[in-house]
């Protein structure tokens, strides 16, 4: 895209701007923030545009993304946005530190999700999966809200692997907690874009203030007696206990360790649940896709239960689930805030600049892939893979701040899809897929209820 009035081979400073009405764009942001999005930015690499007099930089083109969040990273910092929206519940986590205070949390966990460490949660993953089967084999035919049970599955499997059982924690109030917590974060991005006082009033916001002080006081009391009764097991809970930084000798406070834990629940159930419920409604409106899944599976186990040997062979099953990431990624946009002026390809960013990168745009580009609505699992043949851009998918994030539960989600995911699918199979009632709304994390705009019959 053409600057102006600038120098031949100078970085260019000046930028034509999208139009964007500031109210046009506040009201979108609160219903939600995916209409808020440029309509060019899924057909053009990079748009400019001024909201509420403040400078933001959408980002579509895989190799400016690899310059920002990969060979530039340390130059963009989390920003108020994500300080006001995420912050009270995550406190200074993983998701929303900056700076040291993000490197040594990041440092003091990352032996956890080592690849031998995730082949060792595998049965666990796997036992959530079957009782979560039992439970619909049990109740027979029927319907099933399949955002609901999935959201159930993945939090029995993070309570099992990170907190070794939770201690009793009300998984049906700890999902309704995250969804109180999330639904009004439309207003809170809103305000932050209006630099409006923290404590401004909204919709919504006594229901989340009380769901966030459920969830931490909940967590709290998991920390509080692991505490009274320290044993050896090697969960999250006793990596953060032990935790130090290596240059201070700093340890996590109680709130240090409830920040991290909140995190790891929301960013690592309730986005793994989604996906899988994306999933399973992509595959009832495509029975020759689902066909092939089961084909796979039949094929690996030979008839026999899934166990952890099988989830690793389940090639095209993997495949199906990144393309439903593609379509329908958990965390939607990523935004980030120009800490300094920083070169991005021929562009000078300057400091204070707000960069977005939409991810839902980007896995949607016209010019990155063909057909880019169609749900299409053969787009991740290792073959495809190789000859696509490293940046134009990228559901996990990218550079240093990659989630680092990204191979955990995964390995969950299949197995997760492969011990349902086999034994029961779910049908759509709705004739209209569900839209998308970008709470923090892509949430259907409506409850998936789908048909559950027995194979």
């Amino acid at each position: 895209m053409a600057g102006s009035a600038q120098v031949p081979g100078a970085p260019k400073t000046t930028f034509p701007l999208t139009p964007q009405s500031t109210l046009a764009v506040l009201l979108a942001i609160v219903r939600n923030p995916l209409e808020a999005l440029p309509s060019s930015i899924f057909t053009e690499p990079v748009v400019f545009s001024k909201t509420a007099g403040e400078m933001k930089v959408y980002m579509a083109d895989p190799a400016l993304i690899h310059e920002a969040l990969v060979k530039n990273a340390e130059a963009f910092g989390k920003g108020d946005q994500v300080r006001r929206a995420l912050g009270p519940a995550l406190g200074r986590g993983l998701l929303t530190a900056d700076g040291a205070h993000w490197k040594w949390q990041r440092q003091s966990v990352a032996g956890g999700f080592r690849h031998d460490k995730l082949l060792e949660l595998q049965p666990t993953m796997i036992a959530a999966a079957q009782r979560t089967r039992d439970r619909w084999i049990g109740a027979g035919d029927g319907t099933v809200d399949v955002s609901h049970e999935m959201m159930r599955t993945t939090f029995d499997i993070i309570v099992e692997t990170m907190m070794s059982g939770g201690y009793g924690v009300d998984v049906d109030r700890v999902e309704k907690g995250i969804s109180d917590f999330l639904k009004p974060t439309g207003w809170t991005f809103a305000l932050g874009l209006l630099h409006a006082p923290d404590w401004i009033p909204y919709p919504g916001r006594g229901r989340a203030e009380a769901a966030v002080e459920f969830l931490r006081a909940s967590l709290l009391s998991v920390i509080e007696e692991r505490r009274k009764r320290p044993d050896d097991r090697q969960d999250l809970v006793n990596m953060l206990l032990s935790a130090s930084d290596p240059e201070t000798g700093r340890t996590m406070s109680d709130a240090d360790i409830v920040d991290n834990l909140m995190t790891f629940i929301t960013a690592g159930h309730e986005t793994t649940a989604l996906a899988l419920a994306w999933t399973f409604g992509l595959l009832a409106r495509r029975p020759e896709i689902e066909r092939k899944v089961l084909d796979e599976i039949d094929a690996v186990t030979e008839g026999e239960p899934v166990n952890a040997e099988h989830v690793s062979k389940l090639v095209y099953t993997r495949q199906v689930f990144s393309e439903a990431m593609r379509l329908y990624p958990p965390a939607p946009i990523i935004t980030r805030t120009a800490l300094r002026d920083v070169q991005l390809g021929e562009y000078l960013i300057p400091a204070g600049t707000v960069l977005i990168v939409p991810i839902y745009a980007v896995h949607r580009h016209a010019s990155l892939w063909p057909d880019p609505e169609a749900f299409d699992p053969d787009r991740f043949r290792p073959e495809a893979v190789k000859t696509r851009p490293r940046y134009a998918y990228m559901p996990f994030g990218a550079g240093p701040r990659v989630c680092i539960g990204n191979a955990f989600a995964v390995m969950e995911a299949v197995a997760i899809l492969a011990v349902l699918l086999q034994k029961v199979r779910l049908a759509t009632i709705e004739p209209e897929p569900p839209k998308p709304v970008m709470k923090v994390t892509l949430r259907p705009n409506q409850a998936q209820r789908m048909t559950l019959t027995l194979r």
